[in-house]
């Protein structure tokens, strides 16, 4: 907890730097100190994005960073403000950020942090981001702004990649300020993705601060969208926000086209940055195919969408099975499934008919275009990976309306209080959790209390490996483990291995260097033993 704590005394007047020098040069979206730090992280999301096509984000523009950061903090007297904003805060800030820092030192538990997280930030931290990174391993072609943020921070400010707290951080500071007590109701969920660089926290966090601003009048939609693209640039599921910021602009500000500008701007500084990764536009849909040479294996693609499916299905079915569903099979299975999620997906649905019927009762064309964007981005969902986690935020968005001006503060510390105490229950004593939630698998990797928490945040460390070579391209393959999480670059995991084995393909370097890029060729029977013998190795010591 104390290097957290470390880590906030830095991270913090960094951002409201930044966030300054935003505000001095294009104007403020919002008041108070929480406005800056948000505005601080798109201004550094942005230039580092740009910096990472070109160079890694090493130690040197880290330390470039923070020097820029901090002078403009002390040089525009903005620590005077912060001071007096900290100094009035009382209990409604310092409990949820006390418990905000203790769940943040917990270890891990996301699988996606391993599989993704981790590795993305590794690839960005040491090499940038790099053309057809997909054709080594197809998550990496997401390379979400929030790790190319989380990467730039990962060499000394943040190395144990809790970027998220600071997120966690302006969060509260906004509830402050604009006194909206009933995010403090919303914060313990998301207290379980703050232990990972997980997008989905920013994403969301992102989004209520918007939507607050829309409900509370404020008319700067022209910030509001670039910030609400940045919110789809970190997580393309949360597309509803630029639908809502735009409806609302169009609809009821009237706001003119120069103000778009500025979020078109960095919409395309996105889709450049996920063509030259991935192929494509949007990870992972195979829309708009320029023919890209670096764009992944159309069989691997395909068994991308099938495990999509399945996970709609929570791997219940195969895709074979799920391909004969008639439309009331669909229906059917996806709202019934065994388990828990099966419920979450009732919930989903009866939630979006209480969100219509509450809209046709208020007639409020605000409340309408917000119920358009969240009915957009529902359809997109169930139609490309209906999987729960990709609409939670619908819930949130819904209680949101229905009880924005009827949780007080004392009510909702109260209940912020209750959450938070059976969220650290859980988390301490994960076994509690599997057996009220046999079927959250993350549950699994849980590891409960350490004493080390409170002065560092635990990790993990395996840093077992062996390095192969097949074609031009020498590789590091994790020992006693699925996902190369700490394995050094490049590393492919075994699973991706087998695809590619399946598929008849394995990934190549473009040129010399891996700053250059990957490509994928076809494979002789030569290599097809080679790399079987490679998996044979992995499986023989992975049993043992």
């Amino acid at each position: 907890m104390l290097y957290l704590i470390f880590s906030l005394i830095v991270l913090i007047p960094v951002l409201i730097g930044f966030g300054e020098i935003f505000q001095r040069t294009f104007g403020k979206f919002s008041f108070g100190i929480s406005a800056k730090i948000v505005t601080g992280m798109l201004t550094v999301s942005v230039i580092w994005t740009v910096f990472s096509f070109f160079t890694p984000l090493n130690i040197a523009i880290e330390l470039s960073t923070v020097s820029l950061g901090l002078l403009a903090f002390f040089s525009y007297g903005t620590y005077h403000q912060l001071w007096k904003f900290l100094s009035s805060l009382k209990v409604s800030f310092w409990l949820p950020t006390l418990a905000a820092i203790f769940f943040a030192s917990f270890a891990p538990f996301i699988l996606d942090h391993f599989g993704y997280y981790v590795p993305t930030v590794k690839w960005i931290a040491e090499v940038g981001l790099v053309r057809g990174i997909s054709n080594l391993d197809l998550l990496l072609g997401q390379m979400s702004v929030w790790h190319i943020l989380q990467a730039g921070f990962s060499n000394f400010s943040d190395p144990f990649l809790r970027l998220n707290l600071v997120a966690a951080m302006a969060f509260l500071m906004y509830i402050c300020e604009k006194k909206v007590w009933i995010h403090l109701v919303f914060l313990p969920f998301l207290l379980l993705f703050i232990q990972s660089p997980s997008p989905e926290f920013p994403a969301m966090v992102f989004s209520f601060i918007i939507l607050t601003e829309l409900f509370r009048g404020n008319r700067n939609t022209g910030l509001l969208f670039t910030i609400s693209v940045l919110v789809f640039a970190i997580k393309p599921t949360m597309i509803w926000v630029p639908i809502f910021v735009v409806l609302h602009m169009v609809f009821i500000s009237k706001s003119s086209l120069k103000v778009f500008l500025p979020g078109i701007i960095l919409l395309c500084i996105f889709l450049f940055k996920t063509f030259w990764t991935f192929g494509y536009p949007v990870f992972p849909v195979q829309v708009l195919d320029l023919g890209l040479q670096w764009k992944p294996n159309a069989e691997l693609m395909k068994n991308s969408s099938e495990m999509a499916v399945q996970k709609t299905y929570d791997m219940q079915f195969t895709a074979a099975e799920i391909q004969k569903f008639s439309f009331i099979n669909h229906l059917k299975n996806w709202l019934f499934l065994a388990g828990i999620k099966g419920k979450i997906h009732l919930l989903f649905i009866i939630s979006l008919f209480v969100f219509l019927i509450f809209a046709v009762k208020k007639t409020s064309k605000l409340i309408w275009l917000l119920f358009i964007a969240v009915f957009i981005k529902s359809v997109l969902v169930l139609l490309f990976s209906a999987q729960y986690r990709f609409f939670i935020d619908v819930f949130f968005v819904i209680l949101f309306v229905l009880f924005y001006q009827k949780c007080s503060q004392k009510n909702s510390l109260m209940i912020f209080a209750v959450l938070s105490v059976l969220l650290g229950v859980f988390l301490s004593f994960p076994n509690v959790l599997k057996t009220a939630f046999p079927t959250f698998r993350p549950g699994n990797f849980m590891t409960g209390f350490k004493f080390d928490q409170l002065y560092k945040p635990t990790t993990f460390k395996l840093e077992k490996f062996k390095t192969y070579q097949v074609g031009n391209l020498r590789f590091n393959v994790v020992q006693n483990y699925p996902f190369s999480f700490d394995t050094p670059l490049p590393a492919i995991s075994p699973q991706f291995i087998k695809e590619d084995l399946d598929a008849g393909i394995f990934p190549q370097l473009k040129g010399k260097t891996l700053k250059e890029g990957f490509i994928w060729r076809n494979i002789s029977e030569e290599e097809k033993i080679q790399i079987q013998k490679i998996l044979d190795e992995w499986a023989a010591e992975n049993h043992d």
